[in-house]
């Protein structure tokens, strides 16, 4: 088992910046690909990001490509997600995923935390 526990979320300005962290115990985290993944209202969930167990590559949504940034540090069994140039098309609920297996997460598959939310006003 992984528990995985969000952090960071809130209300910023369109243009602004947040810094998600996603906190893991339980297993080995390094092993684990972690992801990002957000829902808003009324649509399905949606991959945002991840990054391989070593955080020697990483994946982006073309929708947040060159605005946000996700990274590891094992030592402290923790993911970030640092968004920048936030836009109200982001808010949602942010969610992290982990899984060994790089496939599986790309597909929502793995452990999952209870999701911080993110609003972004216009």
């Amino acid at each position: 088992q992984v528990q995985l526990v969000e952090s960071g979320g809130g209300l910023v300005q369109a243009g602004g910046s947040l810094g998600l962290s996603c906190a893991a115990s339980g297993r080995t985290f390094s092993n684990y690909a972690v992801g990002w993944f957000r829902q808003a209202p009324g649509k399905e969930r949606e991959f945002v990001a991840s990054i391989t167990w070593s955080g020697g590559r990483t994946a982006y949504a073309d929708s947040v490509k060159d605005r946000f940034t996700i990274s590891r540090d094992n030592a402290k069994n923790t993911v970030y997600l640092q968004m920048n140039s936030l836009q109200p098309e982001d808010t949602a609920v942010y969610y992290c995923a982990a899984n060994s297996n790089w496939l599986g997460l790309s597909l929502g598959n793995g452990y999952w935390g209870q999701g911080t939310q993110v609003t972004v006003s216009s």
